[in-house]
């Protein structure tokens, strides 16, 4: 297909319907979904997603075919599988997600025994396969009116009840004592989380739903931490997911829900990936950079030690008692020198370099005597354990352990502590 070809189709009026319904959807499900996700519902979405079908299905025999029967159904089938799974958690005391696939289970095996029986009547057109996956492309102004109305419903809500949201969902206990009410809150949540899945029937179906309601706020939240920011990115993923779905979809004919989800999915592993802080590729550089410092760390104290106790200092012998390559080793004194922590000419420390050095040693024999005296290690089982302890402190962290030890001026070694400064 050609650009030219795809913008044409993707201009036409059902197109734009679908776009537009999609776009909602995804705004709407990835700011609800930040909650969802830190309140560890994912599983509950999950369920009421397949729970409604049953609801839908007997809208359907009731009313017939309406966007606005298939919506009440669907919410009163959601509600209820919310207060059944519930009921069964606090009355039965079976675990939760056993009480959730308990519930779930046996609505959504009623729902398609219900789709299946009907769809065998002449002149009754309801598919499975729409409600499972979804169909966009036959969205109506109906459905996007009602899309349009519940989207700005939970966006509201969530606006208005946010505090409340936020007290009970990282601090349950605190949110009651402050006369929070946390229940009516969780059921609440579930109306709004109802409300969405029946929004989502049309775009992804009931199995799809979830990836839009978990994966963009999954991913948002490995890019920021403030919950406000991760709401708005959130939101903006969900809308992007969608639109970018819906154009891989027109373009390579296949169902848009599953182009959606999986448009999600890429952009949660590239994050996973290139998070700024908590990616892959960060946490591999944060290593690099911590294993570098530990290095440089370990050199200038044993040139210091060297400096000390003979006057000059040996390289082969540091090198060979660090085990690094000639490479590593060059590098790093030329960075040490760079940082005017080593002399140019020689392997002498500059002041700057010794107080640094002096920190390490005074790190290394604090941890000694921790070791020594509060964990009870003998003299002889501490000095490995000292060695890879001494570059984790802060230099806060430090005196805190120093007076803690009562300031003490040996270690179990007999050698001198260095005083701090």
């Amino acid at each position: 297909m050609t650009e030219a070809s795809l913008f044409d189709i993707l201009t036409e009026v059902w197109a734009v319907r679908a776009i537009i319904a999609s776009s909602m959807v995804g705004l709407m499900c990835g700011v609800l979904g930040c909650f969802i996700v830190l309140r560890n519902m994912s599983l509950v979405g999950d369920a009421l997603a397949h729970a409604i079908l049953p609801g839908v299905v007997v809208a359907f025999l009731l009313v017939g075919y309406s966007t606005l029967a298939f919506f009440s159904g669907a919410v009163v089938a959601g509600l209820l599988t919310a207060f059944g799974i519930t009921w069964i958690q606090q009355q039965v005391k079976t675990k939760n997600d056993a009480a959730i696939g308990i519930v779930f289970t046996s609505m959504f095996s009623l729902g398609v025994i219900l789709i299946s029986r009907i769809s065998r009547n002449d002149g009754v057109h309801l598919d499975l396969k729409d409600f499972l996956f979804g169909y966009a492309l036959g969205v109506s102004d109906t459905d996007l009116l009602l899309t349009g109305m519940v989207m700005a419903y939970v966006l509201v809500s969530i606006a208005v009840f946010y505090r409340y949201l936020f007290a009970s969902t990282f601090q349950d206990v605190v949110a009651q004592t402050m006369g929070i009410p946390v229940k009516l809150l969780h059921y609440f949540l579930m109306l709004l989380l109802s409300f969405a899945v029946v929004a989502s029937l049309q775009t992804v179906g009931v199995i799809l739903v979830v990836a839009m309601l978990i994966t963009p706020a999954a991913t948002a939240l490995l890019l920021a931490q403030r919950l406000k920011i991760v709401i708005l990115i959130a939101g903006g993923l969900g809308m992007l997911s969608a639109i970018v779905g819906m154009v891989f979809a027109v373009w390579l004919n296949t169902p848009p829900g599953p182009a959606m989800a999986l448009v999600a999915t890429f952009l949660y592993l590239l994050t996973v990936v290139f998070a700024p802080r908590r990616g892959m590729v960060a946490k591999a550089y944060y290593r690099y950079q911590r294993r570098q410092q530990t290095i440089a760390e370990d050199i200038l104290k044993r040139i210091f030690r060297q400096n000390q106790k003979h006057g000059a200092a040996d390289p082969t012998h540091i090198r060979e008692e660090l085990e690094l390559g000639r490479g590593t080793w060059n590098g790093q004194l030329s960075l040490l020198r760079k940082k005017g922590l080593l002399q140019q000419d020689e392997l002498r420390l500059t002041d700057g370099g010794k107080l640094l050095a002096l920190r390490m040693v005074r790190a290394h024999r604090l941890w000694e005597t921790y070791l020594n005296q509060e964990v009870g290690l003998t003299p002889e089982q501490i000095h490995d354990e000292a060695e890879r302890l001494e570059h984790l402190l802060t230099e806060e962290m430090l005196d805190r352990v120093d007076a803690e030890l009562g300031y003490p001026e040996t270690d179990p070694h007999g050698s001198v502590i260095p005083s701090k400064g």
